[in-house]
């Protein structure tokens, strides 16, 4: 019924004298024109009838000072999003950077619509020019920034936000820019149960890992990708897929950074993700070749003074120690020996540290 009234209102030529009150001086009947032809938008079969004339002035409306005004036009610009055709009438007339500049809002409820707005236009390739060039990567930053306001985090994920990082991934591999940008994004959302799910069903954690074996990118381009990665180990949903998806390449890809001395906290990342990883039957003949080079850095890492390196590597030989083969090869090397050199400067600390017998909190905090 609601359907058939909002065909009604264009049959009976009514949207023409609503968009002409777009031309209003009076904010409110901006306000009500705009909410109207949200409204009206919401119904694929009348969004061709405002293409023509809607389109203007609507981008101008949605940079109006008043805030209902600038709300009630995204939203209507929302709807405008969700068929090809019109996305491609809006991209034309310069509707992305009007959205990008509405990511900076304080309202909220703005900053969702053209956020989602942006989504939908985004799971079109050819709109992708368009976005990336917009100065400075003002999108991704714009993006990014939407990450500490205080719109719904798992609406943007709901809305397919994810689903646009991993495209952009994808089809931009070798752009540090877009990679460091995509990875600090995905960080943050999937911190939420939805986003996980996400991560999942998306092309995040395939290109992330695309990522790690580029020729091209910087070490601080990887440090932010190995910094994703490893927080994305710490779901267990997602270390699984991890473990499952990880080729060969990108195996070796981690086991060669996690070696390099130039970047530490670089090295740090890959050999954490490495600790993380299931030691299914299949990972498991991805990392025998690689048992010699991984007993160096784990050496190296029992030698350091920084104790996270040195609980990194008693985690990882935990861990690899799963395989009867890497056991056989830790029995009388230098790292077993090593390892043994950090257990007696512990149990020489646990010991100095009771004959200082310290005040229980408790008799200090009655």
């Amino acid at each position: 019924m609601i359907s058939v009234c909002k065909d009604l209102v264009i049959e009976m030529g009514m949207l023409v004298p609503i968009l002409e009150l777009f031309q209003s001086d009076d904010p409110t009947a901006q306000c009500h024109s705009c909410a109207c032809v949200a409204m009206l938008a919401s119904s694929e079969s009348n969004r061709d009838a405002m293409m023509v004339d809607g389109i203007i002035p609507l981008l101008v409306l949605a940079k109006s000072y008043d805030p209902l005004v600038q709300q009630n036009a995204t939203w209507a610009l929302l709807y405008l999003t969700q068929s090809d055709w019109s996305t491609r009438i809006l991209c034309q007339a310069g509707a992305i950077p009007v959205l990008v500049l509405l990511l900076q809002s304080s309202d909220s409820e703005v900053q969702f619509y053209s956020c989602t707005a942006l989504c939908n236009i985004a799971a079109v390739q050819e709109h992708h020019p368009k976005f990336l060039s917009i100065g400075g990567h003002y999108l991704l930053k714009s993006l990014l920034t939407l990450m500490s306001s205080s719109v719904q985090k798992e609406a943007l994920v709901n809305e397919g936000l994810l689903d646009v990082m991993g495209q952009l991934l994808h089809h931009h591999r070798s752009s540090s820019v877009i990679i460091t940008y995509s990875s600090k994004i995905i960080s943050n959302l999937s911190s939420f149960c939805m986003g996980q799910q996400a991560v999942m069903e998306s092309l995040c954690l395939s290109g992330l890992l695309q990522a790690l074996v580029s020729p091209v990118l910087s070490d601080e381009t990887l440090l932010h990708v190995t910094s994703c990665l490893n927080h994305l180990m710490t779901f267990d949903s997602l270390k699984s897929k991890l473990s499952e998806t990880a080729t060969s390449e990108q195996v070796s890809g981690l086991v060669k950074l996690s070696g390099q001395t130039q970047n530490l906290q670089l090295s740090y990342n890959c050999a954490a993700i490495i600790s993380k990883l299931e030691m299914t039957g299949e990972i498991i003949q991805l990392l025998r070749p690689h048992y010699i080079t991984m007993s160096e850095y784990l050496v190296v890492f029992l030698k350091n003074k920084d104790v996270k390196f040195q609980h990194l590597g008693i985690v990882t030989i935990f861990n690899l120690k799963k395989d009867g083969d890497f056991s056989a090869l830790l029995s009388n090397s230098e790292l077993e020996v090593q390892l043994w050199k950090v257990h007696a400067q512990t149990e020489k600390t646990r010991q100095l540290l009771l004959m200082i017998q310290p005040i229980c909190p408790s008799s200090v905090n009655p």
